[in-house]
């Protein structure tokens, strides 16, 4: 991280706790979701990305159950823009709220580490979810998939969906996501591994439409410039609504697969413009994140390797090593969706 980020970085978490002394610790953050607040009870945060994001909105839901089931206060924030620097912000607010634990899913691995320490060292129990902060920053991370099969099996699935001949760009959210760049590294060494298989299926471009629908949408515009893309894989569920809409509109010939919620992805897999895609319940994860949570509250985990516990309706879960350092506890395999299920699926998320 350069010398100007940290800086600014600093500043920002500076100018928090000013503000939380002068003004009682508002800011832009959103507060959609908030249960009602009793004060007997303890208050698990989830600290969205985005706010207004509707893939982080689903997560939270599964956050919340978990959260009543548990009789504890849920607590949904976010800033408006995916910025670190703003979910500092946020941080700094609740510790100051005290609350009891905070559920994390971040926009940039590392620059919350200072924080999110501070947090810890106030008593506060920490977990990332979705896009994982470092190891030192955390008890443990809710990982959704296999990174390994993700990235893996979406080359896969891009290489069969144009017969094995036509580039393959990338769009991605942030260039600090940690999800997204441990997928696009397990696309590269595919690529790299089976250089036969895709002599003529290249990877071109990665573009970053950095998790806001209007950039991209402009990036896949950029990226349909290229005439050697022929499918375009979008690890984020913003990037695939956007590109949908793009190649939908364009009447492209250009395929399109990756990670997408059913209930917006459904007219573009009914139409072809994405012959399938992949996801999990993201339900499911914010709901294991909460009883993932509670169990480090009440000290039935510490977050090390072998610890085990129940998470309410999915079951018993184990806390194993993560790939990138610290542990995570995993969630289970992504689920493919087509033109065989989809009318079913989008129903439900």
């Amino acid at each position: 991280m350069n010398t100007k980020k940290i800086l600014s970085i600093c500043i920002s978490a500076v100018l928090s706790v000013s503000l939380l002394a002068g003004c009682g610790g508002k800011s832009d953050s959103g507060n959609a979701g908030n249960s009602s607040k009793d004060s007997s009870k303890q208050t698990y945060a989830f600290i969205a990305k985005d706010v207004q994001n509707p893939y982080m909105k689903k997560v939270y839901e599964g956050f919340e159950k978990a959260c009543k089931e548990i009789n504890v206060t849920p607590l949904y924030k976010g800033p408006e823009s995916a910025t670190p620097e703003k979910q500092i912000e946020i941080i700094n607010q609740l510790i100051a709220q005290n609350v009891s634990g905070i559920a994390i899913a971040a926009n940039d691995a590392d620059a919350l580490q200072p924080a999110l320490k501070e947090a810890m060292n106030a008593g506060i129990k920490v977990i990332s979810l979705d896009s994982a902060v470092n190891a030192e920053s955390r008890q443990t991370h809710i990982q959704q998939a296999d990174p390994e099969k993700i990235g893996r099996g979406l080359i896969q699935a891009a290489h069969e969906m144009v017969k094995g001949e036509g580039g393959i760009a990338i769009l991605s959210a942030t260039a600090q996501a940690t999800n997204q760049n441990l997928w696009i590294e397990w696309m590269q060494k595919e690529l790299k591994e089976h250089p036969d298989k895709y002599g003529k299926t290249p990877l071109i471009k990665i573009a970053y439409g950095d998790d806001d629908p209007t950039k991209s949408t402009s990036e896949t515009q950029a990226l349909l410039t290229n005439s050697d893309v022929k499918v375009i894989i979008a690890p984020t569920t913003v990037g695939m609504l956007a590109a949908g809409k793009v190649l939908q509109d364009k009447k492209s010939k250009v395929l399109l697969t990756g990670l997408g919620l059913p209930s917006e992805m459904a007219p573009f897999i009914e139409d072809g413009t994405c012959p399938w895609m992949y996801l999990w319940n993201p339900v499911d994860i914010g709901y294991l994140a909460g009883f993932t949570m509670d169990s480090l509250k009440k000290g039935e985990i510490t977050g090390v390797v072998g610890n085990t516990f129940k998470a309410g309706s999915l079951g018993e879960k184990a806390v194993t090593n993560a790939a990138g350092g610290g542990t995570e506890v995993m969630l289970g395999d992504p689920f493919k969706f087509d033109k065989n299920n989809i009318a079913e699926w989008k129903k439900v998320y």
